[in-house]
């Protein structure tokens, strides 16, 4: 059966297809099975000839706020962290996360590959998975209010997945800022960057979206994925090499991180607290008034 929390759209008189995230009291974040149906959606549109252009957006006015860090962890499987009868609990063994991260991350390869043109109407929020794949897609339009940035590098380590892509899109001075803080800040601040194809005002951006996929649709079917292909092979021989081996070593090492007593644990505060409360708590923590 299909995850109701995506939605796909398609237009054969237009070739555009639209993706619609649709989890919006989770503010559009996703688990694997919502990963793993967006994967499948992509994968369909990927063998139609009708389609030239996905149009991917967020219900609500909201793209993605990134993996669920509400069920952190549990991605490594129901029994990642049991131990024996009796034992304390077991943290995912290093074989367990590369597995499952190797998994994980094919998913952005296959994203950031994709043989058609993918354009990005972003809103509202764009963190963590949710900003990889507002700066993966192809043509992104962002509103200018769009908070984004990698504010799980606060729970995981500043090591995430993805690092060439970070570095090759944003920079490596922005990317050790938004990593090593955790950062969040609004898209019109990376507005006099180019990182994104348009920042515009938020009321303009699914209209300047769907233009832009119009646009696009009128170009010849093989000769975008002939430029798509081109396009990667470009960017892997510049500055993705390694990457797709890099990126889940990061992430499964960045997993295992031990914490010191006065330093924050997601993990531990979330099973302590609760996931509301452990994101306020990390929120205090890591407030630090500007001078």
């Amino acid at each position: 059966m299909s995850d109701p929390r995506v939605l796909l759209e398609r237009d054969e008189t237009t070739g555009i297809a639209r993706l619609t995230l649709n989890h919006p009291v989770r503010r559009n974040a996703y688990d694997a099975k919502m990963r793993e149906q967006l994967g499948a959606y992509l994968d369909e549109i990927a063998t139609d000839d009708r389609i030239k252009v996905v149009l991917l957006r967020g219900q609500d006015g909201v793209f993605s706020t990134g993996a669920d860090m509400a069920n952190a962890y549990s991605w490594y499987g129901a029994g990642a962290s049991s131990g024996e009868a009796g034992s304390a609990p077991r943290r995912p063994s290093q074989r367990r996360r590369l597995s499952v991260d190797r998994k994980t991350f094919s998913f952005y390869h296959e994203f950031m590959g994709y043989p058609k043109v993918i354009v990005a109407a972003v809103r509202g929020f764009a963190l963590g998975g949710g900003f990889e794949m507002a700066l993966m897609a192809d043509i992104s339009v962002v509103a200018s209010d769009t908070v984004v940035g990698m504010p799980a590098t606060r729970f995981l380590g500043p090591a995430l997945g993805s690092l060439h892509m970070f570095f090759y899109r944003l920079g490596p001075t922005l990317s050790r800022r938004l990593l090593l803080t955790g950062d969040t800040m609004p898209a019109e601040k990376l507005a006099h960057l180019s990182i994104f194809t348009d920042v515009t005002d938020d009321a303009a951006v699914e209209a300047r979206a769907s233009w832009y996929a119009e646009k696009v649709a009128r170009m010849p079917a093989d000769g975008l994925v002939i430029a798509k292909e081109a396009f990667r092979l470009v960017e892997q021989l510049q500055g993705y090499q390694g990457e797709e081996v890099a990126s889940y070593l990061f992430h499964a090492f960045g997993t295992n991180l031990q914490f010191e007593d006065d330093e924050f644990n997601f993990v531990k505060a979330r099973a302590k607290h609760g996931a509301k409360e452990a994101f306020e708590i990390c929120k205090a923590h890591f407030e630090v008034p500007e001078p």
